[in-house]
């Protein structure tokens, strides 16, 4: 059986695994017996990739089947510091998987960014860190203000990300509506967004997010970066989502 290689975001993990991708994240959101269903995302690595930082050769010959002949379905290889590791030139697909473990796989597109509705974004970084950014910036500019060009004293080696969706909030944040915005913070999402100007152009809107999002809020896509490169892999509208992945979209919004 081939051994694949896969970057999980959710949490920051590089993991082996006998598994084809597909039936990867219904394990890897499922579980077995002792684990509690939750989404996941992951990138398919080269399975040709080396690099001195990870013992990926050990991982492989350790991933051999069960005595019973079931594939063995994932051995950790590291679960620190895994994306300023990885070059964005061994990334296949990412895939999103449902909590029901339904899996969605997203291509690269040819251009770093979507252009998303604005003037105001909201981000939630997925790797290295947690938190919930509100922005004036396009997905370029702002991975570049906290990688390449950071404005203040932290700095990431790497970083990958999420735009999500803030409906009327993003065009007029002081009237906007916000009865179509699911999020918990929207009050102090407003007033958030209200605080940014020129001078401050990124501000937190919550420090420690948790992992999972709502896949129906994503506006855009999502994006990995590294130095000075960032990829884009862009969300399908959700028209497209009902009309070639209904099932997946389903149990995505259940």
């Amino acid at each position: 059986m081939a051994v694949h290689i896969y970057f999980s975001l959710m949490p920051e993990a590089l993991v082996a695994s006998m598994l084809p991708p597909a039936e990867f994240g219904q394990y890897y959101a499922t579980g077995r017996r002792y684990k509690t269903r939750g989404q996941a995302v992951f990138v398919e690595i080269d399975p040709g990739f080396r690099h001195e930082y990870f013992p990926i050769d050990e991982a492989i010959e350790r991933c051999v089947p069960h005595p019973d002949g079931q594939p063995r379905k994932s051995i950790y290889i590291s679960a620190y510091r895994v994306l300023e590791h990885l070059p964005l030139s061994v990334m296949g697909d990412l895939h999103l998987v449902t909590a029901y473990g339904q899996t969605l796989p997203l291509k690269r597109a040819d251009r770093d960014e979507v252009q998303g509705p604005g003037p105001y974004h909201l981000y939630q970084d997925l790797a290295p860190v947690n938190s919930l950014v509100a922005s004036l910036l396009k997905p370029r500019a702002f991975y570049d203000t906290v990688v390449n060009r950071p404005r203040k004293l932290i700095r990431f080696p790497a970083l990958a990300f999420v735009e999500l969706d803030l409906g009327e909030l993003a065009g007029n944040p002081e009237n906007g509506n916000l009865d179509e915005l699911p999020y918990p913070y929207v009050h102090h999402l407003r007033d958030t967004l209200l605080e940014l100007n020129s001078e401050k152009e990124n501000k937190l809107v919550v420090r420690l997010q948790a992992s999972d999002f709502l896949y129906r809020m994503v506006s855009g896509g999502f994006y990995i970066g590294n130095g000075e490169e960032l990829a884009c892999f862009p969300m399908p509208s959700p028209a497209e989502l009902q009309r070639d992945h209904s099932h997946w979209w389903r149990t995505a919004n259940q």
